[in-house]
């Protein structure tokens, strides 16, 4: 065996042992990977149930023609800002089926607001439950959703709109609660 065969061997066992190292390490910190690295779904069985909330938001820019049919409902397919709600909130309530690894949750309240400010329609998505896990992933598929509504609704119109600045605000409940006051 060469040299260079025999060095190449070595590096490939090294780097072999720091995946190993990588997946302990991942295992212990990433809760949804198990002690070979691969992808699991969390025991909460074991926690206490909390009333729990979470606050998501985000922006789809529409431009000045879009934003006054939006405001003058007077779009060809209706109610823009109606049927975004309504997508944003089956869209929290079937957050399970969405993202593989979430836990399907017993929602007790969802709500969508929509404003328009300048050329922007900002959405939020407020989640709450009584449960073992948090609302975050509803409240951000809610937003989400609901910005898709409204491109969907509005893309006869134009193709220029942009979604995005999705992010969670608060959550409450459960091991800590975060809160973002301020956009970075």
């Amino acid at each position: 065996m060469n040299h260079l065969h025999h060095q190449s061997l070595l590096n490939s066992t090294q780097s072999f042992k720091k995946v190993g190292q990588l997946r302990t390490l991942c295992s212990k910190s990433l809760s949804h990977l198990d002690e070979e690295g691969r992808a699991r779904m969390v025991d909460v069985s074991s926690k206490s149930v909390t009333w729990r909330q979470a606050v998501a938001t985000g922006e789809i820019f529409l431009g000045s023609e879009l934003v006054d049919l939006v405001r003058k409902n007077s779009l060809k397919k209706g109610d823009v800002i109606g049927v975004a709600q309504l997508a944003g909130i089956l869209a929290a309530k079937k957050t399970s089926e969405l993202i593989p690894l979430c836990h399907q949750l017993a929602l007790s309240q969802v709500n969508v607001s929509i404003r328009l400010e300048g050329e922007i329609a900002v959405v939020e998505c407020i989640a709450k439950c009584s449960g073992q896990t948090g609302v975050e992933m509803e409240a951000l598929v809610g937003v989400s959703m609901a910005c898709l509504a409204i491109y969907d609704m509005c893309k006869a119109v134009s193709r220029e709109m942009v979604i995005g600045n999705i992010k969670l605000v608060t959550k409450i409940g459960g091991k800590s609660d975060y809160n973002i006051k301020s956009t970075p």
